[in-house]
């Protein structure tokens, strides 16, 4: 497996497993490993091998700047979660936060991720979302 594929894979089942979690299956151990086990590998290789994205060439100013340490910004949020959820499954949780506080800042990080990249997909048109959509999903973008 590439390298990319990993990481769309990883990706795309970091942020199934964080909805899961977050509709109710918390107290699921198999979906909290998985998600641990999912956001610490997806984590550790984009911080260790470093970003497959760029900001394109349609991205200026201060986005532009900021592009890369909002993904790495993404990627110690996925990181810390993880941490976070391994920890309580542990029982050695941390006084603050909650998993489901830690859950749901995530989620509301990734959102904001993902307007980000649809906001450049659609009105700079530098197809940003075919970086991490799997490729029989490029027909529809």
């Amino acid at each position: 497996m590439t390298r990319r594929r990993l990481t769309i894979a990883l990706h795309w089942a970091v942020f199934l497993l964080l909805i899961l979690l977050i509709s109710g299956g918390t107290g699921s151990p198999v979906l909290s490993w998985a998600f641990v086990v999912a956001a610490l590998i997806f984590s550790g290789s984009g911080l260790v091998f470093g970003l497959m994205t760029g900001a394109g060439p349609m991205l200026s100013g201060t986005a532009r700047s900021a592009h890369p340490w909002m993904h790495r910004a993404m990627y110690v949020a996925s990181a810390a979660t993880a941490l976070v959820v391994a920890a309580d499954r542990l029982e050695q949780a941390p006084p603050w936060p909650e998993p489901s506080l830690a859950l749901m800042l995530l989620l509301s990080i990734a959102s904001l991720h993902a307007i980000f990249h649809l906001w450049r997909h659609t009105a700079l048109g530098d197809g940003a979302l075919r970086l991490m959509t799997p490729r029989a999903l490029h027909g529809i973008l």
